[in-house]
């Protein structure tokens, strides 16, 4: 295993022919040569794909689905939420996000470029702004030897610059929320490395909101005399979108003293119509480090007096006042440059702050606004950028103390294999990156959905909503919908057990969407029937699409009819107990209680033969929204007798009796059906007319175990069947698909052929398969368990380039589907099914995780 994990970063950085390791560069974490080059190119499923068996099966929907892409697109010209023709193309360039959660994102690629913008909420625009870069500029005597963009590229623009750094001499680190870039210049016998830190810190409720970003440069000096050494960072005002060329953005430079230091720096003031924001490029003033900006600059032609400028004393001309608005159709940056003296044989840093203030957003709809999380602390006015970089800039060696003390356990355990630290944090990127919103709740929104508490309903705005705001993410940078309840059954470990209040906001959210109807009728493409928006008593799918209005109006996805699912309801009950065992927040527990009651006996009509066990008809769930299957299934089936468990649990700590007698009942009679229907002695089969091996289907025990119960009187499933039931699918799914490299298949046959009965049967799901992981590890299978999740680490992070944008899916051949996906956040089930064995050196600490008392509400 070691030789493995040696192979797997040797392979990466291959190519890094200098022997510098960097300054304060960890471990443990993605490594990779910035000359590396992926040779495996993968493409996006796309509608294209869809073989002609099952083009044949659905072939209605189809037809629906072309012309409602067709009024969207042409008509609407709206982006379809899901958009089945325009995918977008595997760029295997990613690399960690800048900023906190819910004030958006800035993505930083490997090889240095700013690549992935998402300022607008829950929008993405997927460009490289070539102008944004660092450059380097080494001085001796009063004569500058060396000034180079920090770039392997060669662009066709900006030819005034010198660029082609070569790649082989520099590697990238990621671990997240921070990065590590180390540059050995050739010939110069100078090292530098640019460390990179956002404030994304476990149960922290305000830093953690912070648009914000520090770049930190350790400068090594190994000659034998001193040099002068400046950075340069170039920014574009705007994000690579075309109001970039709208007109009026401007430029101006400023300077804030407060609390005896000072910052200064150039803001970049953007000015569309819809959601106006302010950039900043800052750095801190200090004896010892000279700070100079260049207000504005044309970021087309040569450009060859910014370097000019530049070159000549390793300064910037710091011209005073504001640029002038931008015409129509022109693009303004600007620069900023800090340099220092590095002593021969010594070391040096500098320090620079790039933050962005969006204060008010609004969504697609443009119907209301909403205000950031942040502005609780910096205010809504939109003038916030000076006080966010000196803040940032004065506390940032506090966050990386607490970074470093939350990760040092999981990095000093030496019975964790390498590759697992990684992917544990790093997959930790989707919490910041996936579209996400953090923001107050207005003085007159009520969440109740009209159901208040005296009448078994919520409160019109609960404690945890008014304290810690609302959080939402979406289901994928692709597929464009905020809190998609079946995905986030998976990706809620990582929430729950790092920031446990956002979670709970998010409940209490979609607890109050229950309880609502939305009785206008439209067409649901699979079907082509028309039913309601949302039924009563049942969850929605998701909150909705940033491109609408999210919270007010639900259920963007119109696939299916989602009050036929069967397993929404049931993972929100799951969801509640599994929440309040980790928190043992007591109110939390009260206020859900008459709503798990209430979509419980919502599920009621699926027991269609009254035995106690809901059953299919048709499509199976949600989840696994592509496999057919009539009667009762394993999936399903198992999320029902996990979810009537956690009922008589709960009826038990709130001390009632009949609420308990009613669900054991059923519970007794829906095991003894599953057990005669589904299990044949070796797994449970994915439906009564399959025999297909299910990776998933254990999903129902999973969370059982997570929740501390499974076993004594609290259990839906006997253990052996069980551990059966997970060695069978190690040994079919993952040991007998694709040489065990590569996680676990959906489904398999019990010969070892991989099931393509539909559409999603033959793929790799990553978060079901860390789920999966999860499960073994709660049954004492350890080895399996962290053999399994490694296949889908190795293959995204190592084979196919996918750093920082982890799939929903891929097949063991040519494609994969729906990049940069929530699901993978399930890694963090992992991490708890390690802290629940007794052995494990991470017990006690991952207890502290979950249970850690927030210092910002105290």
């Amino acid at each position: 295993n070691d030789l493995h994990e040696k192979k797997s970063t040797a392979d990466l950085m291959s190519r890094y022919v200098a022997k510098e390791t960097g300054y304060g560069v960890p471990k443990e974490g993605w490594r990779i040569c910035l000359a590396h080059e992926f040779k495996e190119k993968r493409k996006p499923f796309q509608a294209k794909d869809v073989s002609l068996t099952h083009i044949f099966e659905h072939v209605g929907l189809g037809i629906r689905y072309l012309k409602w892409w067709y009024k969207k697109t042409q008509v609407e010209k709206k982006a379809p939420f899901i958009d089945m023709f325009g995918a977008q193309p595997l760029r295997q360039i990613y690399g960690v996000p800048l900023g906190g959660i819910g004030g958006g994102t800035i993505t930083r690629g490997w090889r240095g470029e700013f690549c992935r913008w998402q300022l607008n909420p829950g929008m993405y625009t997927y460009k490289t702004v070539t102008a944004n870069q660092f450059t380097v500029c080494l001085r001796r005597g009063g004569q500058t030897v060396y000034q180079q963009v920090l770039s392997v590229e060669r662009p066709p623009m900006l030819q005034g610059w010198n660029w082609g750094y070569c790649g082989e001499y520099a590697f990238y680190h990621a671990l997240y929320p921070r990065a590590w870039t180390v540059y050995h210049l050739p010939g110069q016998n100078v090292t530098l490395t640019c460390r990179q830190v956002s404030p994304v810190i476990p149960h922290d409720y305000k830093d953690s909101s912070l648009p914000v970003a520090i770049f930190v440069w350790d400068i090594e000096n190994k000659n034998d005399y001193d040099l002068d050494v400046s950075i340069m960072l170039t920014m574009v005002n705007g994000s690579g979108h075309k109001t970039d060329k709208g007109g009026g953005h401007w430029n101006e430079p400023f300077h804030l003293e407060k609390e005896g230091e000072a910052v200064s720096g150039v803001l970049l003031h953007h000015c569309p119509a819809v959601n106006p924001y302010t950039l900043s490029i800052a750095a801190r003033e200090q004896a010892d480090r000279e700070v100079s900006h260049q207000t504005a600059f044309s970021p087309k032609g040569t450009c060859s007096s910014l370097w000019t400028d530049l070159i000549t004393d390793g300064r910037l001309d710091s011209p005073t006042g504001s640029s002038p608005p931008t015409p129509k159709g022109e693009k303004v940056a600007a620069a900023l440059a800090v340099g220092c003296s590095v002593a021969a044989q010594g070391h040096n840093s500098l320090e620079f702050c790039l933050a962005w203030d969006m204060p008010k957003i609004m969504f697609g709809s443009r119907e209301r606004q909403h205000l950031r999380r942040y502005t609780r602390y910096f205010g809504m006015t939109g003038d916030v950028c000076p006080s966010l970089s000196h803040y940032a800039l004065t506390h940032y060696k506090q966050w990386e103390q607490s970074i470093e003390e939350w990760q040092k356990p999981v990095l000093q355990d030496c019975s964790l294999p390498s590759w697992y630290k990684s992917a544990l944090f790093n997959e930790l990127y989707f919490v910041t990156d996936g579209g996400t919103v953090w923001t107050e709740l207005p003085e007159d929104a009520d969440v109740s959905g009209g159901l208040r508490s005296e009448s078994g309903g919520l409160p019109a705005q609960p404690d945890v909503i008014k304290e810690y705001g609302r959080f939402a993410y979406l289901e994928g940078q692709e597929y464009r919908m905020y809190n998609t309840y079946d995905v986030h059954f998976y990706a809620s470990f990582a929430l729950i057990m790092l920031w446990p209040k956002l979670a709970l906001s998010l409940q209490y959210d979609i607890a109050g969407s229950v309880v609502q109807q939305d009785s206008a009728e439209r067409l649901h493409l699979m079907s082509g029937r028309y039913s309601p928006v949302k039924a009563k008593n049942v969850v929605p799918h998701d909150v909705g699409d940033p491109d609408d209005e999210p919270w007010q109006r639900v259920n963007a996805y119109l696939i299916h009819d989602t009050a036929d699912w069967k397993d929404l309801n049931l993972k929100f009950v799951l969801q509640v107990y599994r929440d309040f065992h980790l928190t043992q927040d007591q109110q939390y527990l009260r206020d859900m209680w008459p709503i798990c009651k209430a979509v419980m006996e919502s599920e009621l009509k699926f027991d269609l033969d009254g035995d106690g066990l809901i059953e299919n008809s048709g499509y199976a769930d949600q989840t696994y929204d592509g496999w057919t299957v009539t009667g009762p299934s394993a999936y399903c089936g198992g999320l029902w007798l996990a979810s009537l468990c956690v009922m008589c649990k709960m009826a038990t700590l709130l001390d009632n009796k009949e609420a308990y007698e009613h669900y054991q009942d059923l519970l007794d009679r829906g095991s003894a059906a599953f057990e005669k229907l589904l299990w044949n002695g070796m797994f449970s089969s994915w439906g009564n007319h399959s025999n297909s091996v299910m990776s998933d289907q254990c999903a129902g025990h999973w969370f059982l175990r997570a929740s501390g119960l499974g076993e004594g009187e609290f259990k839906a499933f006997p253990v052996d069947n069980i551990r059966s039931a997970l060695k069978t699918v190690y040994d079919l799914n993952v040991m007998s698909f694709a040489g065990g490299q590569m996680g676990a298949v959906n489904g398999m046959r019990p010969e070892g052929v991989t099931d393509r009965s539909s559409v999603q049967s033959d793929e790799v799901w990553i978060g079901v398969v860390y789920g999966l992981a999860a499960t073994m590890i709660h049954e004492g299978m350890r080895s399996e368990g962290m053999r399994t999740a490694e296949g889908c680490y190795r293959t995204v992070w190592e084979r196919l380039g996918m750093a920082f944008q982890t799939p929903e899916a891929y097949c063991e051949k040519g494609i994969y589907r729906s990049l940069a996906y929530m699901r993978p956040l399930s890694i963090w089930a992992m991490q708890l099914a390690l802290g629940s064995q007794n052995d494990c050196p991470n017990h006690d600490n991952i207890k502290c995780m979950v249970l850690v008392v927030d210092l910002y509400s105290v």
